[in-house]
């Protein structure tokens, strides 16, 4: 008899686990980005510590000096893959546009599957990056950064969030959703450095703040 009692409660046990597991499947995000894992906050204050301190000059600046969005493999270019890196259970098409699949953008919570209604980010933004030294590169420099999917540099978010960030940077601008703003400052920090850029005063000042508790 205790051992009926007992495989009656393993059972009973186990059921609630299995819902437990569904409930929280269930509300969490459908998709999740897979943007390469920024250094960490350590070492992003470290790398912060070593960037030039300058005033940015964005004289000149024109999207179209940097190349983006070039062929990456077959028929794919930079944004079809990010966009399927970054999604779910994405379907493409022989010209790898996607048909289906479901996108949750880190930035603010939204989730579609409609990949239309995403954006492809710049982490550093084209602007931000000619006005930190940029606009000294050869076009080849600047093409290579505008497609670069090895660093922590392009991201699938939402339209809305990538339009209301714009070129700002984090002194201006962070994600609404404060979960990813470690995340966020962490990339912007090793992105920066790996190109030596340079950053401006409140630009410096408001990712020290952001990664002191990274």
């Amino acid at each position: 008899m205790a051992k009926f009692y007992a495989r009656r409660r393993f059972s009973i046990l186990t059921a609630l686990t299995g819902l437990i597991a569904s409930v929280a499947l269930f509300n969490s995000p459908t998709a999740s980005a897979a943007m390469p894992t920024p250094v960490s906050g350590a070492t992003a204050r470290s790398y912060l510590s070593q960037l030039t301190v300058a005033t940015e000059n964005r004289t000149g600046y024109n999207r179209d000096l940097f190349p983006h969005w070039i062929t990456i493999s077959g028929s794919c270019d930079t944004r079809e893959t990010v966009l399927k890196r970054d999604g779910s259970n994405v379907v493409t098409n022989s010209s790898c546009g996607a048909t289906s699949g479901s996108w949750y953008s880190q930035y603010d919570g939204v989730t579609t599957t409609d990949a239309s209604s995403f954006d492809i980010d710049h982490m550093v933004p084209l602007a931000e990056a000619w006005d930190s030294g940029a606009s000294k590169w050869t076009t080849a420099q600047r093409q290579a950064f505008a497609n670069d999917l090895t660093r922590p540099q392009l991201i699938a978010v939402s339209a809305s969030s990538n339009r209301s960030k714009s070129d700002q940077d984090p002194a201006e601008w962070l994600p609404t959703r404060t979960a990813y703003r470690c995340t966020y400052v962490r990339a912007w920090v090793q992105v920066k450095y790996y190109y030596d850029l340079s950053v401006d005063s409140a630009e410096k000042s408001a990712l020290t703040s952001a990664l002191s508790g990274c």
